[in-house]
């Protein structure tokens, strides 16, 4: 096994969720309040426009318009993290310690920069652009997906500082593990449970179930449907869905990777209508690596399909949802469905 120097992957054993655990401990006084770091301002931002040699080494990039201009150089840009939890150099080392076991961190640890220009709205950014985005999404994960290593790809972004935003400028970013995350396997086998019942997909079922009553669908377009879920955990989530069964993101066709850029904006935009400032979180979640354990996720094809969750941040958890897994949601996803749908 070769050394790599990376944190460490823990598995809880009684609720078979894995931990990331830094291999440089933070002492106390990090953790006095809020975090205090203000987003980098246009002047001082590594991810603006011409300081391409001053971020991580690039993984990739969308050309832009004008090579001889340094602002239309290129539409995204893919970089390797500043603090990446995971690396993709070395082995994984599974072993044991004790009764537990663990494994090194290996992985992709990558920021996608959504635009050359500083403090743009993700809804702002233009058609175009987003479309760009879209697509810098769906090739990262492609690539990924080759990696044998690797279990699961999630692309996120955390918007606002209550959801964790650290940069001023538009960017999302990706997380690629040697292990499929609980919250996306208990996602995974569900919907596998429901197929051998039903021989259906039950996301397919819940789409036509709310393009049947409509009460929740917040916009509908050609290819996809954004409605706020029946047992939404916090007010105003919402989710994304394509009509087309599909189980993986990266095998999107380009008119839906245009629809999905168009929806997304709009959804967006509704939401920052109705709360100004709001702060948020979006994920992807989608099949994962279907090349490490073909046997296993033979019935991926038929049983998942993956979509796009919004979580607005409105709301602290409190002990009684941490204790309990229960989350209380103080405005009805009809009602939520119906204000957005309005704006």
């Amino acid at each position: 096994m070769k050394k790599t120097g990376l944190n460490e992957l823990r598995k809880d054993p009684l609720l078979g969720r894995w931990i990331a655990v830094l291999s440089e401990s933070l002492p106390p006084s990090e953790y006095n309040g809020e975090n205090s770091r203000e987003p980098a301002k246009e002047d001082s931002c590594m991810l603006c426009a011409g300081r391409e040699s001053e971020t991580p080494h690039e993984i990739m990039r969308t050309p832009g318009s004008s090579p001889a201009d340094p602002s239309k150089k290129w539409t995204t840009r893919v970089i390797a993290n500043f603090d990446p939890v995971f690396m993709v150099e070395g082995d994984l080392g599974r072993r044991g310690e004790g009764m537990y076991d663990k494994m090194n961190s290996i992985g992709a640890n990558e920021i996608i920069i959504e635009s050359p220009h500083h403090a743009v709205e993700p809804e702002d950014i233009g058609f175009e652009q987003m479309i760009h985005v879209v697509e810098t999404y769906r090739a990262r994960m492609a690539d990924l997906e080759k990696d044998t290593r690797l279990r699961y790809t999630l692309i996120y972004k955390n918007h606002g500082r209550s959801a964790g935003a650290l940069y001023g400028h538009p960017l999302s970013q990706l997380v690629s593990t040697p292990v499929i995350p609980k919250r996306v396997k208990e996602e995974l086998d569900n919907a596998k449970r429901y197929f051998s019942y039903k021989e259906r997909c039950i996301f397919c079922d819940i789409m036509r179930e709310e393009m049947r009553i409509e009460k929740r669908v917040i916009i509908e377009s050609r290819h996809y449907i954004a409605f706020c879920p029946y047992a939404s955990k916090f007010p105003f989530e919402t989710w994304i869905l394509p009509k087309r069964h599909n189980c993986a993101f990266q095998d999107i066709r380009p008119e839906e990777v245009e629809d999905f850029a168009l929806i997304l904006s709009s959804v967006l935009k509704k939401l920052r209508s109705l709360f100004p400032g709001l702060a948020y979180n979006y994920f992807i979640h989608s099949a994962p690596n279907r090349i490490t354990r073909k046997d296993h996720w033979h019935t991926l094809g038929d049983d998942y399909h993956w979509h796009l969750e919004i979580m607005p941040r409105f709301l602290r958890t409190t002990g009684f949802e941490w204790g309990s897994g229960l989350y209380i949601l103080p405005t009805s996803p009809e009602h939520a469905a119906k204000f957005l749908r309005e704006v």
